[in-house]
């Protein structure tokens, strides 16, 4: 496979993780803690795969993208977790008293 061609699938990959949101809303606060966690993680795993393509990239213009899309993409999506998150928290488990 091309150097290009694994940057260009990480940004796939990053493309449809947005394009497939869930809606957080519906979900229990131990659900949301999972995807949290998921995304997390997902975050972490990409940005060791930028950094390897930083090293080894020929095109880096195109690691740059991945680099941002994924900081913007994964940036929004655990801000807006979070956010869902404090609220089941606080739904499901101090307004239980």
């Amino acid at each position: 496979m091309d150097e290009s061609d694994e940057v260009q699938e990480l940004i796939d990959e990053i493309n449809f993780r947005k394009s497939n949101s869930k809606n957080y809303e519906e979900m229990k606060a131990i659900e949301i803690s999972k995807e949290l966690r998921a995304i997390m993680k997902f975050e972490q795993e990409s940005f060791k795969k930028i950094e390897e393509f930083e090293k080894t990239q020929k095109n880096q213009d195109l690691v740059q993208y991945a680099k941002m899309i994924s900081r913007n993409t994964t940036g929004r999506e655990i801000a807006k977790l979070q956010e869902t998150y404090l609220k089941k928290i606080d739904e499901e488990f101090l307004n239980k008293k």
